[in-house]
Formats: structure tokens, sequence, C-alpha cells
């Protein structure tokens, strides 16, 4: 009597899904049926030598638009540690309703030799009709989602149109209730006091300090910063209006600011800027986005002042800029003497010879066929035409050398960018290059 072969066992796992929570808390749900309609499904295939996996791969409360599931990204890490052979779902739209990203499930599938099986519609991914198919499939099901977007924005855009608020942040002033907003009057009070301070100071930044001082705070509990308190000046929520891209209508719930304040207060805003704006010459700015102040942690922006006739550079601490110059130690650096300072020590080492063979080893770890003479001859040819560079050129060539300046009272630290040298070499290798090739 012939011996029949043994049949290879199948490891067969089980996905289901569903876009939200509701009916997830019943004792049978809609992943209770999906899941026991796939097991019965494997039971029917046992002759060909499936069985099931024990893991649960669930994802409640997830929609299928995008591959951003905990249950799922388990799925696929199985799946690469090559424990499952098969993945059994309900419908194939449980799995991705995106065409896209059903390409990369099936490319990820094929590479660990994987299959998958929809119970409700015979695919097989292994056949070129079957992927046909499947794409047709995911490209009705991808068609739906977006129909529905449309739709969900069109009932978002009609309901803004009525007035109606539609959620977000929900600003100082106001409270929700049955999706409504409605005032609080203590918050309110506040938000009436700040537009009628600015009105009368005319400066966000005294305001903030006199804010502060007095230990007003934001819904979250934090302190005011310019930034905030220029959003909520320019925030039409509190004229009672509710914003629709560049149009606004009347909302339903009720105004803190009455017409007349909201259009002081913004022509004094307007009045401010264009003053500002109207004095401004943008300087050469060497450091602007890598000079940080290390007392607090935040990134320095370039500013000015004009006394007599003169202007005077500045780098301002972010936190001086939002809440007043009394939150950070620093404050601000003048800019003419941080630059010179920085150029200094960059230029000094620059001519280190330790730094050289610093990034001639990174360089040459990276395979990027700079040699170490390229790197000398590069930073040798740099130094002596430094002064003649344009402003322009010299921030860039600060940008690409300098990884960030850290700055405190009495002290400055430079951490250089390895593959910015690594970058420099080459560009001053080739300038030198077609020199010498006209020479």
């Amino acid at each position: 009597m012939t011996k029949q072969p043994a049949t290879q066992k199948v490891r067969c796992a089980v996905y289901v899904r569903k876009s939200t929570e509701e009916g997830l808390s019943m004792e049978f749900n809609s992943l209770d049926a999906q899941r026991e309609a796939c097991e019965a499904y494997i039971a029917s295939q046992k002759s060909e030598g499936w069985f099931l996996v024990p893991d649960h791969y669930d994802d409640g409360g997830f929609s299928g638009g995008n591959l951003e599931r905990p249950a799922l990204k388990r799925l696929l890490a199985d799946i690469e540690l090559g424990k499952i052979n098969v993945v059994v779902v309900y419908k194939i739209d449980r799995l991705t309703r995106s065409l896209l990203d059903f390409t990369k499930l099936v490319e990820q599938f094929d590479r660990r030799n994987v299959t998958f099986a929809s119970i409700t519609q015979s695919f097989n991914t292994t056949t070129s009709m079957g992927r046909l198919t499947l794409n047709i499939l995911l490209s009705f099901a991808q068609f739906e989602r977006e129909i529905s977007a449309e739709r969900i924005r069109d009932k978002f855009a009609a309901s803004k149109r009525k007035g109606m608020w539609m959620g977000g942040h929900i600003p100082l002033g106001f409270e929700v209730q049955n999706r409504k907003l409605l005032i609080v009057p203590s918050e309110a009070e506040t938000v009436r006091h700040i537009y009628q301070r600015f009105l009368e100071c005319g400066s966000a930044t005294l305001l903030v300090q006199e804010l502060d001082a007095a230990g007003v705070k934001t819904k979250t509990g934090n302190f005011l910063d310019k930034g905030y308190l220029y959003r909520m000046l320019a925030n039409r929520l509190y004229l009672g209006e509710i914003v629709m891209g560049e149009e606004s209508v009347p909302g339903e719930h009720e105004a803190i600011i009455d017409r007349d304040t909201w259009e002081q207060v913004h022509t004094l805003m307007s009045t401010n800027t264009h003053r500002r704006g109207a004095n401004r010459v943008h300087p050469p700015a060497l450091l602007k986005g890598v000079i940080r102040c290390r007392h607090c942690g935040r990134a320095m922006s370039p500013s000015f002042t004009s006394k007599d006739g003169r202007q005077y550079r500045y780098y301002l601490c972010q936190t001086a800029i939002k809440i007043g110059h009394n939150a950070c130690p620093l404050r601000s650096v003048a800019a003419g003497e941080i630059e010179a300072v920085v150029i200094q020590q960059v230029r000094t080492m620059l001519r280190s010879p330790e730094m050289v063979v610093k990034t001639w080893q990174v360089s040459n770890t990276e395979d990027s066929g700079i040699m170490e003479r390229d790197v000398i001859d590069a930073l040798r040819r740099l130094d002596p035409v430094w002064e003649e560079l344009f402003p322009v050129e010299q921030q860039r060539l600060v940008q690409l050398l300098i990884d960030r300046v850290e700055v405190e009272k009495g002290d400055v630290k430079i951490h250089l960018r390895a593959s910015g040298l690594d970058t420099l070499a080459r560009e001053l290798g080739t300038i030198g290059n077609q020199k010498e090739a006209v020479a």
C-alpha cells in the first residue's frame, strides 16, 4: 500500500476591522461576526493543511484609508518573522480601502510568500487574473471612499454657511454644549480686557508681560505669548462669525467683542505692521537658523533697531520675543559681535589638522571619494578669500559648515557639520580644477 504524502501545514491569521467604535461594547459585535465567519472558512480548508494561529488581529475603530492600525502592524511584523502563510479577511476592504496601500501590502506579502483570502470574494493573489480582479475591486472601494469624503466636506461647508460651529480648538471665552458655542462669562471678561488693553498700550510685547504678571493663562493653563495673543486678536469667533476659507458668515453663537472694538484693534495692528515694515531693511543674518539660546534651548531670530539714523542688529531669543525680555537671562546678543566670534572660531577650526583628519575620516567611511589632500586644499582655498565673498555666499557657507551655534552669557559653542565640510571640499575642488584648466 502506497503511503500518502503528509499535507503541508498552512498557518492562517484572521484580520478583522471596523471603522467606528459604535457597537464594539456589545457582547457579540461586528468584529466577532467577521472572525467567526473567517474561522469557519479556515476549518473548511482543513484538508489542505490550513489551521488557525492563536493570535487575534482586531482593529476596532480604525479607518481602512491608511495603514496606521496597531493590529495590522502586528500582523505585518509577524509576516516578516515568517509566522503566517495566509491572511484571511471577511472582505477585501477590511484589509484596506486604498489601492496604493493594497499594492504595498501585496508586495510585502509576495516578498514573504504569503497569500490572502477573502471569504466573501473568491480571489487568489498568486494568479495574474486574481490580481487584476482585486485591483478593479479596490479601485471601486477607493472611489467609494473618496465620494464619501466629498459628501462629508460638502456637509461640513453647508453647516458652516448656516453659522454652525463644526469643531476644532475651543478659544478662551467659550465652552461647548450640545455642539454649540456658549460664552463663559469670566473668560469673556478676560478677552474683552485683552482687546481693550491692546488698544490702550498698542504693544503686544508690553501686553504679554502685563498679562504674565497678572497670572492670565490660556484655556489649557499655559501663559500667553505673543503668537497666542495675535491669534486671539484675529479670531473672528469673538466677533460672532464663522470663518469659511477667506470668507466669514454670521454664527449661531453670541459675540464677545463688538464690531467697533474689533475694527479699532485691527486698524492699530495694521498701522503697527506698516510702520515696522516701512523701516525694515533686511540686513544679512549670517547665523539665521543655526544660532540658539543655551539658557532656554530655543532658536534666536535676527532683529534690528534704529537710533540716530544708525541701524543696530541683534539676535533675539524666541522666549524673549514671545513672552518678554525678563523671561530669558540672555535676551539678545549683538549680531556683529557674535558673527565675528563665530567666523573667527570656524576659521581657526578649519586650519586645525585635527579637524582636517576628522573630516577626511568621515568622508572616507561614507565612500565619498574625497581624499585627505582634497580636504586640505579646499580648506586652504577658503580662508584667504573669505573676506571677498558676498554676504549671501558667506551665509550659505555658514549654513553648510555649521550645524548649530549655542550661546549663553560669556560662552559660545559651535558644532560643525561634517557632511558640509565634505560638500565644501567637493565644491572648492571643482572650482580649483576649473581654474587650473583655464590656466
